[in-house]
């Protein structure tokens, strides 16, 4: 099944520039995972060592914030999931 997932400008040279990649998955963190899969570069960007989603990334599947203990949330074939990146500084 075709999931889209949105990537924000921050993140999208991670993914040779593109701001939209379908992958597969049956949960929105399967999907994730399978964007690492294809763009293991995403790796440090979006989860931890432990496989959390790190601080500042927000996840949203059809425009619903998911939050990091919602990753097993089903996804089916069209849906959209955005990868909010906030920049964290001072």
């Amino acid at each position: 099944m075709a999931v889209e997932i949105n990537i924000p400008p921050p993140l999208q040279a991670l993914a040779e520039g593109v701001n939209k990649v379908n992958v597969s998955g049956s949960t929105a963190g399967e999907s994730l995972r399978e964007l690492v899969r294809l763009y293991p570069q995403f790796r440090d960007k979006i989860f931890t060592q432990k496989g959390r989603l790190r601080s500042g990334i927000n996840i949203f599947v059809n425009g619903k914030n998911v939050s990091p203990a919602q990753l097993a949330r089903r996804v089916s074939a069209g849906d959209k999931i955005h990868i909010a990146y906030t920049i964290l500084g001072g």
